[in-house]
């Protein structure tokens, strides 16, 4: 890493209404000393109002907003920066919107994770992030792998079953339903469930190198007792 790297940082605005994405994309970025974060906003009018006055090297935007869309982020961000980069962080495979953003200059990689990662080589990233999927996959404990091989810095975060609430749900004979699991047991997309211990010793068997570690409580990390107070686990990790 050159000094000028450090002296010169990327500047990145974050636009994500979802606190647990937003939170890990501001640790991923807080990660590299190339980088830095100039803001991180939950919606579509203080971004665009936002993009009108600031300066920024890349928008890392989300497509679907509480009073919006990406797309009308990334307008605006075209018509006041056309020099900075865009990128896209979403779950939709809406094929009209992955059209819009080919159309905006935005490079899209559509990707079933449950087919894995072989199409990326070792350390291709400097972070890579799992934002909600390991619940989901079939092949978690590969995919974990996978993300480790990938990058060189691996972020994940996923519901916390050990959460306070949760238990207490258990303990009447009954699978939670909270905000952060707002399913019924018999119509979630959640294959598996898993707490903060859990994930602890899933690393240590893969021998994962764990450099931080919290929970996150309606937006607030949580360090003291994370296992029992978070209903989100957060981890970096690194290979061993």
């Amino acid at each position: 890493m050159s000094a000028s790297a450090t002296a010169n940082p990327i500047k990145v605005l974050i636009v994500e209404d979802d606190a647990v994405t937003r939170r890990a994309l501001s640790l991923a970025i807080e990660s590299s000393p190339e980088l830095k974060l100039v803001g991180a906003l939950d919606a579509v009018k203080p971004a665009v109002e936002w993009l009108a006055t600031g300066q920024i090297d890349v928008l890392l935007t989300d497509l679907g907003l509480p009073d919006g869309t990406g797309i009308d982020v990334i307008r605006a961000c075209v018509r006041h920066l056309p020099k900075c980069d865009i990128m896209v962080i979403t779950m939709s495979s809406d094929d009209d919107n992955v059209l819009a953003c080919v159309k905006r200059g935005v490079n899209v990689i559509q990707l079933n994770l449950d087919q894995g990662l072989s199409l990326f080589d070792d350390d291709s990233f400097d972070v890579v992030l799992q934002i909600d999927t390991l619940q989901h996959l079939r092949n978690a404990e590969t995919m974990l792998r996978e993300t480790a091989r990938v990058g060189k810095l691996g972020i994940v975060a996923f519901p916390n079953f050990a959460h306070w609430p949760n238990r207490l749900s258990v303990l009447r004979g009954r699978m939670p339903v909270t905000k952060r699991l707002p399913y019924q047991w018999y119509d979630t997309p959640n294959i598996r469930v898993g707490t903060f211990k859990d994930f602890e010793v899933l690393a240590t068997r893969n021998k994962l190198v764990i450099l931080d570690a919290f929970g996150l409580q309606d937006g607030r990390e949580r360090r003291v007792l994370p296992n029992l107070v978070a209903s989100t686990a957060v981890f970096k990790f690194e290979r061993g």
